[in-house]
């Protein structure tokens, strides 16, 4: 499972503020403990006005980088910002997100392609976010013959279905399931993946839904998921998951994990 650490992100109050009182501390202190974790990329969101968004997006990335080398996914669909913060970037990063928006497509496509990144692309349009699993394959489709005609391999775009919550239509899991399932199907070498929180939005015990979805969508193909690396109980599940799934080969990552003590919360020691 690939991890991309989700606490970066300006739209979290505790973030804005330290965006906004250049706290460079708390951001590293984030970043480090995201990296422990095991984060594969490192979503970094300025979340402010376009015209404060590239200086306060570099001030993030330099303060990542200087205490990680993670790779970073740039979670920004303002291609002005994307083109100030690419130079100074070590690792070639992710970028979050293109979709079948033209506006995206044209802004933030090249980008991608010039700069050979991964990119997560959305199952939305101009339309808004399409009610049903087929229509969502359909706008993927189009977001591929673009992806494709601009020289970007099949494997370096990451499909987000794009989860919403069950609290409003029961059949949300269903729909985002089928969506993953046929995307696997028809794009075998292209990454699945989402943030898990929208499903269980606005429901009671949200953790426990969040860990029943995510276990149901390793089934249906996703292999990619933002999230918190320091939720120990969502990383003991997708250990759990894909050794259920029989994608951990000898039992070997359940194993490692276990013996680190990764799978269980801490002991406590009573006096």
């Amino acid at each position: 499972m690939r991890i991309i650490a989700e606490k970066i992100n300006g739209t979290r109050k505790a973030v804005a503020k330290a965006i906004a009182e250049r706290d460079a501390a708390f951001i590293q202190y984030l970043a480090q403990k995201q990296a422990a974790a095991g984060a594969s990329w490192m979503d970094v969101n300025a979340g402010t006005h376009p015209d404060r968004e590239p200086e306060d997006l570099l001030w993030l990335i330099d303060r990542v980088q200087g205490v990680t080398d993670v790779p970073i996914c740039l979670d920004s669909a303002n291609p002005a910002a994307l083109r100030t913060v690419l130079p100074a970037i070590k690792k070639t990063p992710m970028i979050n997100s293109i979709s079948g928006e033209p506006e995206r497509l044209t802004g933030i496509l090249p980008i991608v392609a010039e700069h050979g990144c991964d990119v997560i692309a959305l199952c939305m349009d101009d339309k808004g976010i399409p009610a049903t699993a087929e229509a969502r394959l359909e706008v993927i489709r189009r977001v591929f013959v673009e992806t494709r005609k601009a020289g970007v391999p099949d494997a370096k775009v990451t499909v987000d279905p794009l989860a919403m919550t069950i609290g409003t239509n029961i059949q949300a899991g269903q729909i985002i399931f089928a969506a993953m399932r046929a995307i696997r199907a028809e794009f075998p070498e292209a990454h699945i993946g989402c943030g898990l929180s929208n499903v269980s939005f606005g429901l009671p015990l949200r953790a426990l839904i969040n860990r029943s979805f995510l276990v149901l969508a390793l089934d249906a193909g996703m292999d990619t998921a933002i999230i918190d690396p320091n939720d120990r109980d969502l990383q003991a599940a997708i250990y759990a998951g894909e050794l259920v799934l029989g994608r951990d080969k000898h039992c070997l990552r359940y194993t490692r994990a276990f013996r680190a003590g990764l799978l269980e919360a801490p002991k406590t020691i009573s006096a």
